[in-house]
């Protein structure tokens, strides 16, 4: 008999927990709701007590650089490290990526919280109470609606199960899935009626808005002859609750039970989920003990693999692995068995998963199916035995990549013997020495050849791999900069040198903020040229207009994450300057220049340029 205990039981039955925790959102929020006043002396009190060093090392393996620490960023992939901890301003800049901020900052986005959570979290660590009575939480209760909507819909799609309308989802998970009521329940699976309006109704009546439901992506809204529409988005399907690390229901999976396209829906991305950074069932896998994970393609094959006892099984949610998940793989793993489908397509997203993958401290094997296309058929084929052989035979992944490399070729043929042979140096060209030393050995007595003579070729082709590389990383480097720079705003293009005159201004403030008394009278947000530049000095330059302090802990709660990381790298960028005071007054005569020098003529300008000249003349009026 089935019952609605299923997540398993907690998670259904319980209401979304007040002021908890919860994980999944971006950190990128709306400047409308970002206006959270936790005192200065607060931020600046927890600043002294949390050691950024501390706070990062057990995400990033960092090493010692002077002054600086320096380690692979865990936002992004990279081999050659680009990631500093500067612990003297307890602050952090990539410069590979562009992430910049503090403590808090970092916490935001390496736990996935939003910034009340993050600050509650780091004054945990350190022993401070956050006073409740200073901020305004309201994305945060947003986030907490949208969680508590789909906890409420999990309830509701498994209940399905019980009713006539639900018939056809219970055969499915029983009968053709072979599962059991214990790992129906355990997963919380359900179904979602046929019906347009099924769970909008059911949602209405336990008083979420239809607004709420659409923001939470569990109803679709449509305009059609001047009216607005809601309906269902999951219908006629059997729904998998996606949840995160701490048990919260972040999102929903949904298949079609016939061969009807398209085949999976799934949630997109919500305050409380974003696609490709939550591992489907390592809340469950995480608690096993177990130091390996293994590592599928899809929650059927994880759901299968759970009830044949083998609790440590994981999935990426359907998407190619990201760098975010590695991260977080390798935070509750020493070792990954990747055991992906059988056919060419799941070998190629084996050896992309491989490529993320190698960028962690995980040691890596691979296991692959037979007997079936994937590891649920294998199960249901052959059963769990034949399955816990395939994962004791699991080949390391250099042994791996070598058995790909043989396919197709003939190597009782000198052709055939040399390709091998090349593409076992460029494979072999990325392990270390003693790896090399052993599979050089074993690829010599095995083609006869000499061990010498694949040891240069391996020396060899690591020699090229590593040119290659640093010339790609400098061109990627450049080209994300350049990127970056112009995505976040084009118009810095057209005035370059007003833009750079305008960061070192905001770079130097940041490091030595008694210089605005000094330049009070000619400066003001509104003689900045781009307007990214001037939002961002808008904000600083009130802060030290009110007499309050510009320092990064300061910054965290009242900029977006992307003026946080621009802001970072200009405060970066001048910290080596030797007459800071001279850049300062140089750059500020600069910039006024440049605004003198370029008259408008309002009837050349394009709708841009007059968006800018409006902020600019409602910037010189406010100030």
């Amino acid at each position: 008999m089935l019952c609605a205990e299923g997540l398993g039981a907690a998670q259904l039955r319980a209401a979304a927990p007040p002021g908890g925790t919860h994980s999944g959102a971006t950190i990128v929020l709306a400047k409308e709701e970002r206006a959270i006043a936790i005192p200065d002396s607060y931020l600046q009190e927890l600043k002294s007590r949390a050691d950024i060093e501390q706070l990062i090392s057990p995400y990033v393996s960092l090493r010692r650089s002077g002054r600086t620490l320096m380690g692979l960023c865990p936002f992004h992939n990279e081999k050659s490290p680009s990631f500093a901890v500067y612990p003297d301003s307890n602050s952090f800049y990539c410069f590979g990526c562009g992430a910049g901020g503090d403590a808090v900052s970092f916490l935001m986005r390496m736990e996935r919280l939003d910034y009340l959570e993050a600050v509650k979290a780091l004054s945990q660590r350190v022993g401070m109470q956050l006073p409740e009575d200073h901020y305004d939480d309201g994305l945060a209760k947003r986030r907490m609606r949208v969680l508590s909507a789909n906890r409420e819909a999990a309830r509701f799609f498994h209940a399905q199960l019980r009713e006539e309308q639900g018939r056809a989802g219970l055969q499915y998970w029983l009968e053709q899935r072979k599962l059991s009521p214990q790992t129906v329940t355990r997963f919380g699976l359900g179904y979602a009626p046929e019906e347009w309006g099924a769970l909008l109704w059911h949602m209405r009546a336990q008083g979420y808005t239809p607004d709420e439901l659409t923001e939470a992506n569990l109803v679709t809204r449509s305009e059609k002859e001047g009216k607005t529409h809601y309906y269902d988005r999951f219908r006629g399907r059997v729904m998998v609750p996606i949840l995160d690390l701490r048990g919260n229901v972040v999102a929903f999976g949904g298949r079609v039970l016939d061969d009807g396209k398209p085949k999976y829906i799934n949630t997109s991305d919500t305050l409380a989920y974003k696609k490709g950074r939550d591992i489907f069932a390592l809340h469950f896998a995480k608690n096993t003990g177990a130091k390996s994970l293994i590592l599928v393609e899809g929650y059927m094959d994880v759901i299968a693999l759970h009830q044949a006892g083998f609790p440590q099984a994981v999935a990426c949610l359907g998407t190619a692995l990201t760098a975010e998940q590695a991260q977080l793989l390798s935070r509750y793993a020493e070792e990954v068995t990747l055991c992906y489908d059988a056919d060419e397509a799941g070998q190629a997203a084996t050896e992309r998963a491989l490529r993320v993958l190698s960028k962690t401290n995980l040691k890596l094997k691979v296991a692959r199916p037979s007997g079936g296309k994937d590891p649920d058929e294998m199960i249901r084929t052959y059963g769990a035995e034949r399955f816990r052989q395939l994962l004791e035979g699991a080949a390391n992944d250099i042994e791996y990549q070598l058995l790909r490399a043989r396919g197709g070729l003939e190597l009782d043929t000198p052709n055939g013997k040399n390709a091998y042979l090349n593409e076992c140096a460029k494979i072999l060209a990325r392990c270390g020495s003693i790896a090399q030393d052993i599979y050089a050995g074993r690829l010599a007595e095995e083609l006869g050849v000499g061990k010498t003579a694949i040891l240069s070729q391996i020396a060899l082709s690591r020699k090229r791999a590593e040119r290659q590389q640093e010339r790609q990383e400098q061109r990627n480097l450049a080209r994300v900069q350049q990127e970056r720079s112009l995505r976040i705003d084009p118009r810095r293009a057209e005035r370059p040198a007003a833009a750079r005159a305008e960061e070192m201004i905001l770079g130097l403030l940041q490091l030595w903020p008694d210089f605005y008394p000094k330049a009070r009278d000619k400066l003001n947000a509104g003689i900045f040229v781009t307007p990214f530049n001037r939002e961002l000095a808008a904000k600083l330059l009130g802060r030290l207009e009110a007499g309050l302090g510009i320092d990064t802990e300061l910054l965290t709660g009242m900029l977006t994450a992307q003026e946080l990381d621009e802001a970072t790298r200009m405060k970066i960028a001048c910290r080596a300057l030797e007459r800071p005071l001279a850049e300062f007054e140089g750059c500020l005569e600069a910039l006024l220049r440049e605004k003198r020098t370029h008259a408008v003529d309002a009837a050349a300008l394009d709708d841009n340029g007059y968006r800018d000249l409006f902020a600019q003349l409602r910037h010189d009026g406010g100030t």
